[in-house]
């Protein structure tokens, strides 16, 4: 393919170099004259292993070269990769200048009738900027219309500095967000030498998976130093305890617990969260992402509190209380703090979980519920029909795939608010449907 990339930084050149390896024609679209020249000079403008002899080869092969002129950038070629950057403002947000530049200079170039073009956003921006800032600017500059006259994608980059050209040919994802099939069809092109899965979702989506790697990757980094001092007071090899840790993909480093949803409980997380900052008080030790656990895992009950509250004067019904699916157990239950905090405010309330009506009568968990929360144990219901029948508003509070049978008998009066994603899609029949994370 013939490919111009805009903006020769670290992921410009990285790409463009790549690319060109791969045996595209690439041409590198910069304002900066030494830039310019270094790369025509087959120089690397930044230092990276590899780099310098990649793009000496790419450039002394000629299908690597380097210009200021935009236009004949995007005459010359038939896809256009956005790669400048976004720097942050002093209040945190994202400085969009150097995006917004280029879109006019794109726009400007593809007003002359040419073939289908397709333009690629390769920066790293917020969800929302694609389409609010991106589009219009390239439709007023252009006078076409993105999906139908051009193609509009995001394709962020994976890139690790030191790492860039391995991890640009061993990628661990290619994410390509589309605004259509057509647009995304030459990423899919671009990319198909590439080992590893290629996901196609819309540009949004796109937008906002690096931020949650790398939002991800500062907590990881944070969680870790937050152990390591932990462990240095207590005369611990922390090194060696992460390094059991990570031997551990089935539950540590592995997609479990990463469904967002509701609050965590149970007998063992926040106990021994409460632990460990206890621990690391009798130290003098500050663990801010430690300590804050349990208080975001609180507003998360909260939540929900506020979104039922809405309810008011509106029988509800419960499908699960234990603190999660599969267990009669009901210590430090967020579903059973959410119910007392409603009880507190006047609903009326059904609940219905067959695991805890076996335990009442089996007596794993009689005593807690008879003693320590009698209250409750009087609004459970026999069976799913007498909950339905009775309720306005079903709160699915764990995960047991019988209730995804009993949510399709719900009727147009009916609203699901789901803490769980029990279903991918809303009950066909249900008045209205709410997913607390989703």
């Amino acid at each position: 393919m013939k490919i111009s990339i805009f903006g020769l930084g670290y992921v410009g050149c990285v790409s463009g170099a790549c690319f060109a390896e791969m045996g595209h024609e690439v041409i590198g679209v910069e304002p900066n004259p030494i830039k310019v020249d270094l790369i025509n000079n087959a120089k690397s403008p930044i230092v990276e292993t590899g780099l310098e002899e990649l793009i000496e080869k790419a450039v002394r092969g000629g299908r690597f070269q380097a210009s200021e002129n935009w236009q004949k950038a995007i005459e010359g070629t038939e896809l256009a990769i956005v790669c400048v950057g976004t720097p942050s403002s002093s209040n945190g947000s994202l400085d969009l200048r150097f995006v917004r530049r280029v879109c006019e200079q794109i726009g400007q170039a593809l007003k002359n009738p040419a073939g289908y073009f397709t333009v690629v956003i390769r920066s790293t921006v917020l969800p929302g900027t694609v389409q609010e800032t991106v589009i219009p600017i390239l439709e007023q500059q252009s006078g076409k219309r993105a999906g139908v006259d051009f193609g509009i994608c995001m394709n962020p980059e994976f890139l690790r500095e030191g790492t860039s050209i391995h991890d640009f040919y061993h990628p661990p994802k290619t994410v390509i967000g589309e605004l259509d099939a057509h647009s995304g069809q030459a990423l899919v092109s671009l990319y198909k030498s590439l080992p590893g899965p290629v996901v196609r979702v819309p540009i949004r989506v796109a937008e906002m998976v690096k931020y949650v790697d790398n939002t991800f990757h500062a907590l990881k980094v944070t969680f870790a130093n937050e152990i390591g001092n932990l462990c240095k007071e207590l005369s611990i090899d922390s090194h060696r305890v992460m390094e059991i840790f990570c031997l551990d993909t089935k539950l540590n480093l592995s997609p479990y617990y990463f469904k967002p949803g509701f609050a965590f409980g149970g007998s063992c997380l926040p106990k021994d969260l409460r632990a460990v900052s206890y621990e690391a008080k009798k130290h003098d030790l500050e663990l801010p992402v430690l300590g804050s656990v349990l208080a975001s895992n609180r507003l998360q009950v909260e939540k929900i509190i506020k979104k039922l509250m809405e309810f008011k004067g509106r029988r509800l019904g419960f499908l699960g209380m234990s603190f999660k699916g599969g267990t009669d157990d009901l210590r430090e239950s967020p579903i059973v703090e959410l119910i007392e905090a409603l009880i507190g405010k006047g609903f009326d309330i059904r609940i219905y979980d067959r695991h805890v009506s076996l335990a009442r009568l089996t007596g794993a968990n009689k005593e807690y519920i008879e003693k320590g929360i009698p209250h409750i144990s009087k609004l459970m219901a026999a069976t799913t029909d007498e909950l339905m029948a009775h309720s306005d508003v079903i709160v699915v509070g764990t995960r047991d795939e019988k209730f995804c049978e009993v949510l399709r008998s719900a009727n147009s009066a009916q609203t699901i608010v789901d803490l769980v994603r029990i279903v991918d899609t809303p009950p066909p029949n249900a008045g209205s449907y709410y997913g607390i994370c989703w």
